[in-house]
């Protein structure tokens, strides 16, 4: 929409190098210049440099959300809508807003205010990127939480990197310009390694760059520019499937890597021209050998070798091509003329081609003549037919009276063979028939005259007119049939690299499609759907699209092949030739199996869930049976009792069935609240809100829930530990219901030991038991909901507490795993990550923030 506001982010390679300095700083000189700006949200972390940006800008008040009883500030959408201004600094783009909020996120709220007509600019960490999550995850040991689909970045009107050296970045921190001085030593030593660093930048600088060349190669498409532009370089290395192929494929890598991360593509171009003696298996290694280099590997449907060869560059940008030196021998080159090396150099432009030497280079054969009888052929079986008939006059002239009529007629016969051989049937015709004109003029009696005075001679001449017509009609055939061949084995080349992409799971749309547009060299391909109406006129959406499509209905494309009766693919670039038509049919049908096959993923996965609490239903059902009605039983007994009129019960015995009522009901309440958290954090519904805390903070919880087996637990909690990103209440959950695992299975005199400890990252807290144990074969089926490892008598509760425990562990990106006690028993490690760095005086943060930010 043209009243749509533009979107400037500030891409961060790690926290801390100044995004949020850089985006305040924007907003001065746009003030400066007259612009309406105000903050709709900032987070300065306690850094004096930034919060000192601020000064002289609008800032629109936070709204204060309640939530599990403590307050917390979001950005206040409302109020910056009705603001209006002209331009909305809103930092962290990827904060998960606080429960209760119109948005769960905050790009979701810059939407919002993108749509109203409102500029925005706002930063953004590169480790919140969809994308690489879980690489940054692998690097630095921290998961991310915070994620922001890369689509959402991608559609920016601008994107500026926010760079900074990893020395320089620690130097920042040392000197205090980012955290307080107490957190900076255990900062440097763990998230902001210099490793850590510099491969946070690097994916950055990737990530980018990945971003500006797709934007590059949409202003080529949209300008018509086929001129190669080098800006980054691209090579493409040329395969036939010959056994060159290899020593190619590596020498092509290598001319890449040299090129500071050159992107390298294979291409393999399937001649309709004549057989092409590609091998299928050789060409399905070289194109595992590419893709393990990190290459790419495409192909392409072309009459003309070298102009498809230039034609997929071209497209490409690419800047360089590797071809290999011709296999044929220096008399094939002869026969032949130049070959495709040649050709592509000639019409090469400014792309730079690379002849690579090899081991198999000149043992080629002869060339066959395959009958493939293009224009160039034809012309030059009229040329070779006019030339021969005076050479062959002069020729058999010499011999004089020693050569008789059938020698001639021999002679010229094994003309017109060689022309049909070369230029197919009307070349060969017109050769036999001027050769029968020269026949009867120069060698038949009487001579010098087109008389014939013998009929033998007469009938000779027509035989000769007669065998060429069959002769050449023969080799016409032989070469249409071999045309035909090479056009199928062409076809069946593209079907195998079709069926391929099957066997290694491509299923993707997109895929399939820039495959077809690739490989009839189209310049847009889009699936569209027909969609049923009550109107007469017919409504089209696309599914899926690859290239430059601008088509909003089938016909108004180049090609439509149906896929089926409700399915068709659209190709613009060029008019399709019947054969290829129907070869463009079989990716038109797969493409409509991939829609089946992802609507029925899609039905199977909404099933799933359906299934799998089908079965946890039953399953509950048959566990509960007993644990539900023997505390309801319990305390409806006790009730009774004491409602009964006929004994008279003694204060210490109301007091004891009293006491008996509340623990069964106690019980049952405990029972239904891990019911219902399990059922929630399966269902993905569970609140969770970590902040950090103290660990020692939830022990007396944990033993008051316990009641009076509390008393007899073993706690040894150090007060220095450090504080822990985790919900309380949860937390206070999960070691509650370890430690009533660990009593229950506990000998008497030995109760449950409580520790905890810092490693690392985290903070581990251990529930010590010196029970039976369980053997390690069954320590993952111990997690699974209703399973009681050893128990029969289902007496001992529906065995949800440590399925619970893990689930809601995990939920708080902790982990919660079983160890052997030394000397016997079983000990549970709960790890919870340390809580975010962050100065004491820092405004609480949104919802779910568990990782090192800005």
């Amino acid at each position: 929409m043209s009243n749509r506001g533009h979107l400037r982010i500030y891409l961060g390679a790690a926290p801390g190098v100044g995004k949020t300095y850089k985006m305040l700083g924007e907003g001065q000189r746009r003030l400066d210049r007259g612009t309406d700006v105000v903050i709709g949200f900032v987070e300065t972390h306690g850094r004096p440099h930034t919060a000192a940006m601020i000064e002289g800008l609008e800032l629109v008040p936070r709204q204060i959300m309640d939530y599990r009883g403590a307050s917390f500030t979001e950005m206040d959408l409302d109020a910056v809508l009705a603001r209006r201004p002209e331009v909305a600094l809103i930092d962290e783009m990827a904060h998960t807003n606080v429960p209760g909020s119109r948005n769960e996120k905050r790009w979701q709220d810059i939407e919002e205010v993108l749509a109203a007509g409102i500029d925005v600019i706002s930063t953004v960490n590169i480790q919140h990127l969809e994308s690489i999550n879980d690489v940054v995850e692998k690097i630095t040991g921290v998961p991310q939480q915070e994620k922001i689909p890369d689509r959402v970045v991608r559609a920016a009107d601008q994107i500026e990197l926010v760079d900074m050296t990893p020395e320089a970045l620690r130097r920042r921190m040392a000197h205090g310009n980012v955290y307080a001085a107490d957190k900076v030593d255990a900062a440097l030593g763990n998230y902001f390694r210099v490793g850590n660093l510099s491969a946070l930048r690097e994916l950055a600088l990737l990530w980018l760059a990945d971003r500006v060349d797709a934007g590059l190669q949409q202003y080529r498409a949209q300008h018509d520019i086929d001129s190669t532009w080098e800006a980054r370089e691209r090579v493409v290395v040329a395969l036939t499937g010959g056994p060159e192929g290899e020593t190619l494929i590596r020498r092509a890598a290598r001319i890449a890597a040299r090129s500071s991360g050159g992107d390298l593509l294979a291409v393999h171009v399937a001649r309709s021209d004549g057989l092409t003696g590609a091998n299928p298996k050789r060409l399905a290694e070289q194109r595992n050998l590419v893709e393990s280099l990190g290459g790419s590997y495409h192909q392409v449907v072309g009459d003309n070798v070298p102009e498809a060869l230039l034609s997929f560059a071209r497209a490409e940008n690419a800047t360089q091509l590797v071809l290999g030196g011709s296999r044929r021998s220096r008399v094939s080159s002869l026969v032949s003329g130049p070959g495709i090396g040649a050709s592509t150099i000639r019409d090469s432009g400014d792309i730079d081609v690379h002849i690579v030497t090899h081991a198999e280079m000149g043992r080629g054969r002869l060339p066959r003549l395959r009958g493939s009888l293009s224009r160039r052929r034809k012309i030059q079986g009229f040329v070779l037919g006019l030339v021969l008939q005076p050479v062959l006059a002069v020729v058999l002239g010499f011999g004089g009276d020693s050569l008789n009529l059938t020698s001639n007629v021999l002679a010229f016969l094994l003309a017109v063979v060689v022309v049909a051989l070369v230029g197919g049937l009307w070349p060969a015709m017109m050769t036999a028939v001027v050769g029968s004109v020269v026949l009867n003029y120069f060698f038949t009696p009487p001579t010098r005259t087109f008389t014939i005075s013998d009929f033998n001679n007469v009938l000779a001449l027509l035989i000769f007119v007669l065998v060429a017509a069959m002769v050449s009609s023969v080799v016409d055939r032989a070469a249409r049939r071999t045309r035909q061949a090479a056009r199928a084995a062409a076809e069946s080349e593209t079907l195998a690299t079709l069926a391929g992409s099957v066997l290694r799971g491509e299923t993707a749309l997109p895929a399939l499609l820039e495959r077809v547009r690739e490989a009839f060299g189209m310049t847009g391909a889009c699936l569209m759907e027909r969609v049923d109406n009550d109107e007469l006129t017919e409504v089209w959406r696309p599914l899926a699209s690859a290239g430059t499509t601008t088509c909003a209905r089938p016909e108004e494309g180049d090609a439509e092949i149906p896929g089926r009766d409700d399915l068709v693919l659209v190709l613009q670039g060029r008019q399709l030739a019947a054969d290829e038509r129907r070869l463009v049919g079989a990716f038109a049908a797969h493409a409509a199996a991939l829609v089946d096959k992802a609507r029925l993923s899609e039905a199977a996965a909404e099933a799933k869930p359906l299934a799998e609490a089908d079965k946890l239903r039953t399953a509950l059902l048959r566990a509960v049976g007993h644990d539900l009605r023997s505390p309801l039983a319990s305390a409806k007994a006790s009730v009774t009792s004491l409602r009964s009129d006929d004994v008279d019960w003694s204060e210490s015995e109301r007091a004891e069935l009293l006491e008996t009522a509340d623990e069964s009901l106690d019980r049952l309440s405990r029972l239904v609240d891990n019911l219902l958290d399990l059922s929630r954090l399966q269902a993905g519904v569970l609140p969770i809100f970590t902040r950090p805390m103290a660990l020692d903070e939830v022990i007396p919880g944990v033993l008051a829930e316990l009641g009076d087996d509390g008393d007899n637990v073993t706690v040894d909690i150090p007060h220095t530990l450090p504080l822990v990103e985790a919900d309380p209440a949860l937390l206070e959950r999960v070691i509650a219901n370890l430690v009533a695992n660990a009593i229950r299975y506990s000998p008497d005199g030995r109760p449950p030991l409580v520790t905890g400890s810092a490693l690392g990252d985290s903070v581990e807290v251990r529930v010590v038991d010196r029970g039976p144990g369980i053997p390690r074969e069954d320590r993952d089926r111990v997690f699974a909901p209703f399973q009681r490892l050893g128990d029969t008598d289902n007496t001992v509760g529906v065995g949800l507490g440590l399925a619970l425990a893990r689930g809601l562990t995990e939920a708080m990106n902790g982990t919660l795993q079983p160890e052997d006690t030394p000397g016997g028993g079983l000990t549970m490690v709960v790890a919870i990550p340390t809580a975010t760095l962050k100065p004491a005086d820092a405004p609480v943060p949104g919802a779910r923030e568990r990782e090192v930010r800005e």
